[in-house]
C-alpha cells in the first residue's frame, strides 16, 4: 500500500506505483482543481506542493503532478488547491489574486495559487523577484501576467512581516495556510522510513521518462530511486564536488557553496526548466536522457566530470562524462548499471560561464547551448575546457578547441582563431530548431560570449567581428 497525507487526510492505496499523482487526484479522489493541461510538466496547471521531513523539519516544494509517480510521494504531504482553502475565507494568496485581477477563464489559477502558496511556505528573504520566480512555471494564456505579477507583489509585501522563528504559525494566524500544517510535521514521523519499490527499470524524478512514455509506464516494472537515501547528497571534497545521483536541480541552484564559488549560479540555473520540473528533476536523469542538448550535460561536460556507474552486486566502475556518449541516445552504460554518483571540478577561478539559446528564454529546450571553464596565468591561458549542444548527436566536449586555447595568449585573434577550429568538430543538422546555418552561427556567437563575459576588458564584441 502506498501512504501519504492528500491535504489533511491520510490516504492509502493499492494503484500501481507508477500511476502518476495527478491522475490519483483528480480520478480517485475527486480534486478537481488540478487541471490536466500538457501532461509534460510545461503548463503548471497541475502544480501540487509535496512536503516531506528534513532534519526533522517539514519542507515544501511545488512540482507538477502529471509528472511524478505516487511512489515519490510515499509519506509525504501533497497539498492540492482545495488543502490551501480556509473555512470561511479565501486565503491571502487566493485573495490577493482576485485583488488584482490575477485570473480570468480560471483554467491556470489553482496552479499559480499553489505556486505562490509554495512561495509563502518557503521564502526567509521574500522579495517580488522571487516571488515572480516561484511561478516561472505556471503558464497563463489570458492575463497577459500582469495582473498575476501584481497579484505576487501583494503577497510578498504581506511576506515582508513574517517571523522567521516560528514561520508556520505566523502562516496560520495570518490566513496564509490552514491550521492543520501546524500537525503535519508530527504526522509525517509517523511513516516508515524504509520503505521502498523496488524493479529492474530504474526511474528518478521521471520528468523525462513520464513524458516519453506515459501509457507504458504502467506495464514497466519500476525501481524508484527518488528517496533512496544512498542516492542523495551533496559533497565537497577540496574543489571537488561529488553529487549522489538523485540530487535535484533545485538541491544545486540552492547549494551555498556552489553559490558562492561561481558568479552566476543562480541566473544560470535559472535558464534550466521551471521551478516545479527543478524541483524534482535528477542530474543523473538529465544525463541519462541522452540529448544532445541536455543542459546540465554541457554544464557538467565543461567541468571535467566523471560518473560512477554501479551495477546490481553493487560493483562501481569510472568513466568520464565526455567518453559516456557513444552515439545517439547510446552509453558507455551496461543495463544493470545505474548512475550513483558525479563529480566535478569547481572552477577555482570562478571563471565559468554558461550560454543558452532557445524560442522564449525560459522553460524552453535550447537550439544551441555551450558552456566553458578557463583559467589564465597573467594573460596566457593555462587551461581550457569547452562544450556544447544541439550541433551533433550527443553533447560535445569540443577536444581540439580546447586543447588549441592552453597555452596561447588571451586575445580577439585567439579567440577568432579557436572558432574556425570550432566549426570543424561540429555536425549540426537542420531540424525544428533551427538550420544547420543557424546552429553554426548560434555556435560562433555563443562561444564569442564567452570570452565577452568573462573578460570584458580583454576582450570587446567589436574586435571579433
Amino acid at each position: 500500500m502506498i501512504q501519504f497525507i492528500l491535504n489533511n487526510r491520510l490516504v492509502q492505496t493499492d494503484r500501481a506505483a507508477s500511476t502518476t499523482l495527478l491522475d490519483f487526484i483528480r480520478y480517485d479522489e475527486n480534486l478537481r482543481g488540478t487541471k490536466i493541461g500538457c501532461r509534460e510538466g510545461d503548463c503548471g496547471a497541475c502544480t501540487v506542493l509535496i512536503g516531506s521531513l528534513k532534519e526533522g523539519k517539514a519542507q515544501y516544494i511545488s512540482a507538477t503532478s502529471c509528472l511524478t509517480p505516487l511512489a515519490n510521494v510515499y509519506g509525504k504531504h501533497v497539498v492540492t488547491v482545495e488543502g490551501l482553502n480556509l473555512p470561511e475565507k479565501l486565503n491571502q494568496v487566493q485573495q490577493a489574486m482576485v485583488d488584482c485581477s490575477g485570473t480570468q477563464c480560471g483554467f491556470c489559477t489553482p496552479g499559480f495559487v499553489n505556486s505562490m502558496s509554495g512561495f509563502a511556505l518557503t521564502c526567509s528573504e521574500p522579495t517580488v523577484e522571487k516571488a515572480i520566480s516561484a511561478i516561472d512555471g505556471n503558464i497563463c494564456r489570458c492575463t497577459g501576467y500582469k495582473t498575476i505579477e501584481r497579484a505576487a507583489a501583494k503577497v510578498t509585501e504581506q511576506l515582508l512581516q513574517k517571523d522567521q522563528k516560528n514561520p508556520l504559525s505566523w502562516l496560520v494566524a495570518n490566513s496564509f495556510v490552514p491550521d492543520y500544517f501546524l500537525t503535519i510535521e508530527e504526522r509525517l514521523k509517523e511513516f516508515q522510513s524504509d520503505y521502498s519499490f523496488t524493479g529492474q527499470i530504474p526511474i528518478g524524478g521521471g520528468t523525462d521518462l513520464y513524458v516519453q512514455k506515459h501509457d507504458e509506464l504502467h506495464d514497466m516494472d519500476m525501481d524508484y530511486l527518488f528517496d533512496k537515501k544512498e542516492l542523495n547528497g551533496i559533497i565537497f571534497e577540496g574543489n571537488q564536488c561529488k553529487l549522489k545521483s538523485s540530487v535535484t536541480v533545485s538541491d544545486l541552484i540552492e547549494n551555498e557553496t556552489l553559490l558562492h564559488a561561481i558568479p552566476n549560479w543562480y541566473k544560470y540555473l535559472k535558464l534550466l526548466s521551471s521551478t516545479p520540473i527543478r524541483n524534482i528533476a535528477t542530474i543523473a536523469g538529465n544525463i541519462a536522457n541522452g540529448s544532445p542538448i541536455g543542459d546540465f550535460t554541457i554544464i557538467l561536460l565543461a567541468m571535467k566530470a566523471q560518473l560512477t556507474l554501479t551495477n546490481k552486486e553493487n560493483v562501481g566502475r569510472k568513466v568520464m562524462l565526455k567518453d559516456f556518449y557513444l552515439g545517439y541516445k547510446t552509453f558507455d552504460k551496461k543495463k544493470d548499471e545505474i548512475i550513483s554518483e558525479i563529480t566535478f571540478e569547481v572552477p577555482a577561478s570562478g571563471k565559468f560561464n554558461f550560454e543558452k539559446v532557445c524560442k522564449r528564454q525560459y522553460l524552453d529546450i535550447a537550439s544551441v547551448n555551450t558552456a566553458m571553464v578557463v583559467s589564465l596565468n597573467r594573460n596566457t591561458i593555462a587551461d581550457a575546457d569547452v562544450s556544447m549542444g544541439g550541433v551533433g548527436p550527443i553533447p560535445k566536449y569540443l577536444t581540439e578547441t580546447s586543447a588549441f586555447l592552453i597555452g596561447k595568449e588571451l586575445t580577439a585573434t585567439t579567440v577568432k582563431e579557436a572558432e574556425q577550429l570550432l566549426q570543424t568538430e561540429l555536425a549540426p543538422i537542420s531540424d525544428a530548431r533551427g538550420t544547420e546555418e543557424y546552429k553554426r552561427l548560434l555556435a560562433r556567437q555563443l562561444f564569442f560570449a564567452h570570452f565577452i563575459t568573462l573578460f570584458p576588458e580583454t576582450i570587446k564584441i567589436d574586435n571579433l567581428l
